[in-house]
């Protein structure tokens, strides 16, 4: 089977925030157009949230993720794993945390060895897991160490109406101007360049790079990063033959005519990137890796422990996450066919 015929599989997330209720909503509001998923969760948990959410769905335990393919559409199946302790709506319990990794570890396994298509990872909460020793700084970290793969991967958030990509990720600000390297810039922006052609389908994808300081700098009297980091970096990958373009101020880089420039705007930071996105599409937009040896999506929110358990979490971000990792893996067999 082609990893386009094979179910998604989609991780638990923290338990005691709202991946649970979304992985429900999400089955009971688009089952009928998605390519099927199952969760690795408990489906005893599952079962008696959708009681509580007024839901009331099918879920049914599966050995394998091939039985998915024919229960989907009649019910949510579900890979089952053990959870050690009680899941309280809106509380972290650390006694859970090695299930949610165990989860994780599980997915990378199953679409490793070709039983599953694409992944999904629902939220995790890190303060969680770092109290039982996880090291990784986050999701993105703890993939690519599953991978085995050595270039950092690059987070992308994307929409129907934008993509963006921060080349540096969860750090501090200050701590963001230290990473920041010609060599990371051209780096991110070639990874970018392969995923957007394998699995976006674009024959010759368009770059626009952001400029750190105001004005992009404004000729060195706001800042001389655009000139000894950003423009190096263009320079290197135009010789390449990447499309890209940039330094572009960024208070200008995201209002409608501009954004029909681009198919991706490539930022230096997380909020320059992150802002912007969830501004125009915070309840759809869609967190993609690449630079995986897989396909790996994610809704674009967080634990949201604060509605855990009320019945007001959203689902639409699940459901474009779930959606487009169906499509990206139907792009990346159509590329690789001979």
């Amino acid at each position: 089977m082609t990893p386009a015929s094979l179910p998604t599989v989609l991780t638990m997330g923290e338990p005691g925030g709202i991946s649970g209720e979304v992985s429900l909503k999400a089955w009971h509001a688009a089952h009928h157009i998605l390519q099927p998923y199952f969760v690795i969760d408990s489906a005893e948990r599952l079962k008696k949230l959708s009681v509580s959410v007024n839901l009331n769905i099918d879920i049914v335990e599966i050995s394998t993720p091939h039985e998915a393919l024919t229960l989907f559409k009649k019910a949510l199946p579900v890979l089952p794993i053990e959870l050690a302790d009680q899941v309280i709506p809106g509380e972290l319990n650390s006694k859970n945390a090695p299930a949610v990794i165990s989860a994780i570890e599980q997915a990378v396994e199953l679409v490793q060895s070709g039983e599953a298509g694409a992944i999904v990872t629902n939220p995790i909460h890190k303060k969680a897991l770092y109290q039982i020793g996880f090291s990784q700084p986050g999701h993105t970290e703890f993939l690519a160490a599953l991978a085995g793969i050595e270039t950092e991967p690059v987070m992308m958030l994307t929409s129907e109406r934008l993509r963006v990509i921060p080349v540096t990720r969860h750090v501090g600000v200050q701590a963001a101007l230290k990473l920041l390297t010609p060599e990371l810039i051209v780096e991110t922006a070639l990874i970018a360049d392969a995923a957007l052609r394998q699995d976006f389908g674009l024959a010759q994808p368009r770059l626009a790079i952001a400029a750190l300081n105001p004005h992009a700098g404004e000729g060195g009297a706001m800042g001389e990063e655009e000139k000894t980091l950003i423009e190096p970096a263009i320079k290197e990958l135009q010789s390449q033959g990447i499309s890209v373009t940039g330094p572009h101020p960024p208070d200008t880089l995201f209002h409608e005519q501009a954004r029909k420039l681009y198919d991706v705007a490539l930022c230096m930071y997380h909020d320059q990137a992150l802002i912007p996105i969830k501004t125009l599409d915070f309840d759809s937009a869609v967190n993609v890796t690449l630079g995986l040896p897989f396909i790996r999506t994610s809704p674009d929110h967080g634990t949201a422990l604060d509605i855990a358990g009320t019945g007001q979490a959203n689902e639409q971000s699940l459901v474009a996450a779930l959606k487009l990792a169906g499509e990206l893996a139907q792009n990346r067999a159509a590329t690789r066919r001979p």
